[in-house]
Order: structure tokens, then C-alpha cells, then sequence
């Protein structure tokens, strides 16, 4: 029988068979091929169909994707390894081993910790204990009760000088012992302005018979005296470096250079009245000077002088906003172009000055008359010292100008202060004849190793006070 009459009856068969009928094995149905690659080979259809209970997908899906992961893992270790090695082949050949590219003058930013350290040290800065009293309290008979004269001042050496009448002490701080330096006879006295060299063994004295006395205080003894710069009492002193410049009754302001026999150098003359304060910039390359004609001038060394017979310069800036004497001068020392000072009674006013510009920054009514001005040296801080109706120092922030802390304990104006070397401890003299130390700025590390101070005090010659 031919396959055709085979797959007919077949036909016939399963159209007679009746519903639901129960269906045998199915039968051996031949290859439709008419040539079959392989005749020997049996053939038994061309369609599978799966058996899906006994199939993994998981297992199919974990061996179909897992070498394609690995392969991706490798590729990335491989690129991951050439980058680096091209990185260290750049560094090497043509970044010559440097860090970066391009290099700013500004520092990068600080991590994280360093600036979180850095607000709390302010923090606790801020919260440091300032004592309202003053923490040693002296008795010293015959200070001259004048606004215009500078009579205390504190050398590099950590040695405080004092004006009393007609003689200078000598006091140590280091080992609190004190000395005579000079007294003057009646006739030149009395002493009217102190003031330490640079070095912090030479100091510069002042007369009222307008003399002025350079000693050697290690030796005691005197080096020269400057006659004739000026025509009366010298009240003010300052010196820049070998320069010493002196500011007298006659309202004239001389640099004497010191080193040479003729000591004039330079006139400046710009007060119609008594030249009061005066302060070199820590440049030295700007003096201020304030007078008791209210005035404030700024000098610059670089100007030409307006008179070459004499020798005068022409001022800078001509400041004349302040209603009274201007004695208190102070430098800052974080901005070097700006000059805080201070004025008299009827004016009671601190102003602060740009000097680069001769613009005024700033002013503030503090209440009373404005004697000393000195800056903290560590922190925006200013400390002013004060006339009637207090005669309190007090401590301001700036630029908020914030009081901080009111010093009281002197019981006449505060005509004088002086800072300590290190910048901690503030020394005030008053009209009421007491010199007073104030440990105001902070307490040095230096400090807390010291022995503890006995109770005999220094200028052991007069009466000590608790």
C-alpha cells in the first residue's frame, strides 16, 4: 500500500470514531520526505512538545545570563587596571609627578574637622573669663594729674617705666623688682613723657624744660641729651626704629635721628596748639599725631618736604571731626591702614580712619572722655580708658563696637595705659595716684607656670595695695 491510500484510510478512521472516545497509541505515520538525507534512519515526526512541569527557569535564566555578567566583570577590572596605568604613565611623563594642574594662591577649602575645630576655639574664646577687678593694685605718690602727658609705658624687655614728679622708675615685671632711673633737679622737671626704644633698653625722657634724656637702662647711665628741638615742655614721644619723634607745647612734631650729632631730621608742623599724642604705624611709614587743637594729622615719611630751608613736610590727611583734644591714638594691628583715636572731654567720641584714603570708618559716643586707646593684639577687641563720671576701662568688640566688659576700681579719670610684651596684661594709671594691672586680653600659657606672686609687692618704697 503507498502512502497516500495509508493516510486516507486514516482519515476515515478517526472521522467515524465516535465523541469522548478513548484514544489509543498513536500510529506510525511516514515521512512525508520523497528523499530522506539518511534512509536507514527511522523517523517519527517533525514537532516536540515540552514537558513544562519537569523545566527550571531559574536555573535556565542563572545559565543563560551568568557568563555574560562575568564577562562584564572582567572587562571592567581590565579597564579599571588600564586607566591607572595610564594615569601613572601621565603623572610621570608629563604631569612630572605633580598634584594638580593648576595652582591657585588662595588655599583650598579646609576639611570638615579643621573647620569645626576652628568655631569652637572661637567659641571658647568668646567665653573666656574676664576679671572686672584689677588683679594687683599700686600706690604712686606724685603722678601728675595732666591730660596732655604720657607718663607710663611698657618696653619689649617686659619692664614698665613710670613718671613720678620729677623722677622715672624702673619697674620689672618678670621679677618685680623696681629701680630709680633718674631725678631730674627742679629746674628741668618735671618729667613730662617716657618712652622705650624699640630695643627695650634704651628709653626716651621727656622734660618740662623741654630737654630730652636718652639712657641706657641696663647700664644706667645717661647717652645724650637733645636741647633746643623744642621751645617747651615735651609731652609726647615716639619712636620708629632709630628715629625718635618729639611733640611739645610749641605744637611742632622733630624726628631726631638719634645716631648723629645733628639729630633733626624732619619738621612737621601742622597743631596750633600743644602736641598731645603720637604714634608711628607698625609700617613705619605713617606717624600719627593728635593735638589740643583738636586736630588729627597723619604724616607719611615718603612725602617730599614742603620746605627744603626748614625741612617741613606737608601732612597726609588733616582730620578735624573731633570737637576736643585728640591724646589717645592706637594702630590696629589686623588692618595696618586703620587709626582708632580718641577724643577730650567734649567730645567723648572713638573714631576710626582709613588712612590710605582719609575716609572715616566709624564713630561711636562712648560717654566720657577718651584718655588711652590700646588694641588686643589676639582678637578684634579695644580697649579705651576713660574720664569722670566712671573712670572705668572698658572692652569693646569690633566693628559691632559690642561693650564687653567694664573695668572698675579707679576713682579719678584713667590717664594712662600700657600693654604688656605678650600682649595679655594692661597696666592704667589714674589720677588718683594707683597703678593697676589687668589681666583684660587673655592669660598667656606662660603665665600659668609662674610661681605664685608673694606679698610684698613691687616699688617696695611705698605703701602696697590689695
Amino acid at each position: 500500500m503507498d502512502a497516500a491510500s495509508t493516510i486516507s484510510s486514516e482519515k476515515n478512521r478517526i472521522a467515524s470514531r465516535s465523541p469522548f472516545e478513548e484514544v489509543g497509541p498513536r500510529p506510525y505515520l511516514p515521512s512525508l520526505r520523497t528523499s530522506p538525507k539518511n534512509p536507514s534512519s527511522r523517523n517519527y515526526g517533525d514537532r516536540f512538545i515540552p514537558y513544562r512541569s519537569s523545566m527550571d527557569f531559574d536555573m535556565a535564566y542563572y545559565l543563560l545570563t551568568e557568563s555574560r555578567k562575568e564577562k562584564e566583570k572582567q572587562n571592567t577590572a581590565a579597564a579599571s587596571r588600564s586607566s591607572e596605568v595610564y594615569r601613572k604613565l601621565l603623572d610621570e611623563y608629563l604631569l612630572k609627578n605633580r598634584t594638580r594642574i593648576l595652582s591657585f594662591k588662595s588655599k583650598p577649602p579646609e576639611p570638615a574637622e579643621s573647620i569645626l575645630q576652628e568655631v569652637c576655639s572661637r567659641m571658647a574664646r568668646q567665653r573666656r573669663y574676664i576679671p572686672l577687678s584689677s588683679e594687683k593694685t599700686l600706690y604712686v605718690p606724685e603722678l601728675i594729674d595732666d591730660y596732655y602727658l604720657n607718663l607710663l609705658d611698657w618696653g619689649s624687655s617686659n619692664v614698665l617705666s613710670i613718671a613720678l614728679w620729677n623722677t622715672a622708675y624702673l619697674w620689672n615685671a618678670s621679677n618685680e623688682s623696681t629701680s630709680k632711673l633718674v631725678t631730674v633737679d627742679e629746674d628741668s622737671g618735671p618729667v613730662t613723657s617716657v618712652c622705650w626704644a624699640p630695643d627695650g633698653q634704651h628709653i626716651a625722657i621727656g622734660l618740662n624744660s623741654s630737654d630730652i634724656l636718652l639712657w641706657d637702662s641696663t647700664s644706667g647711665r645717661i647717652l645724650r641729651t637733645l636741647r633746643g628741638v623744642h621751645q617747651s615742655r615735651v609731652g609726647s614721644l615716639a619712636w620708629n626704629n632709630n628715629i625718635l619723634s618729639t611733640g611739645g607745647l610749641d605744637g611742632k612734631i622733630v624726628n631726631n635721628d638719634v645716631r648723629k650729632s645733628s639729630h633733626v631730621v624732619h619738621t612737621y608742623r601742622g597743631h596750633q596748639q600743644e602736641v598731645c599724642g603720637l604714634r608711628w604705624s607698625d609700617s613705619g611709614q605713617k606717624l600719627a599725631s593728635g593735638g589740643n587743637d583738636n586736630l588729627l594729622h597723619i604724616w607719611d615719611v615718603s612725602m617730599a618736604t614742603s620746605n627744603a630751608a626748614t625741612g617741613q613736610r606737608q601732612w597726609l590727611h588733616k582730620f578735624e571731626d573731633h570737637m576736643a583734644a585728640v591724646k589717645a591714638l592706637a594702630w590696629c594691628p589686623f588692618q595696618s591702614n586703620m587709626l582708632a583715636s580718641g577724643g577730650g572731654r567734649n567730645d567723648r567720641c572713638t573714631k576710626f580712619w582709613n588712612t590710605h584714603t582719609g575716609a572715616c570708618l566709624g564713630s561711636i559716643d562712648t560717654g566720657s572722655q577718651v584718655c588711652s586707646l590700646l588694641w588686643n593684639k589676639n582678637e578684634r577687641e579695644l580697649l579705651s580708658s576713660h574720664g569722670s563720671t566712671q573712670n572705668q576701662l572698658t572692652l569693646w568688640r569690633y566693628p559691632s563696637m559690642v561693650k564687653i566688659a567694664e573695668l572698675s576700681g579707679h576713682t579719678s579719670r584713667v590717664l594712662f595705659m600700657a600693654q604688656s610684651p605678650d600682649g595679655c596684661t594692661v597696666a592704667s594709671a589714674a589720677g588718683d595716684e594707683t597703678l593697676r594691672f589687668w589681666n583684660v586680653f587673655g592669660d598667656p600659657e606662660a603665665a600659668k607656670l609662674a610661681a605664685k606672686k608673694s606679698n610684698s609687692g613691687p616699688f617696695s618704697s611705698f605703701n602696697y595695695i590689695r
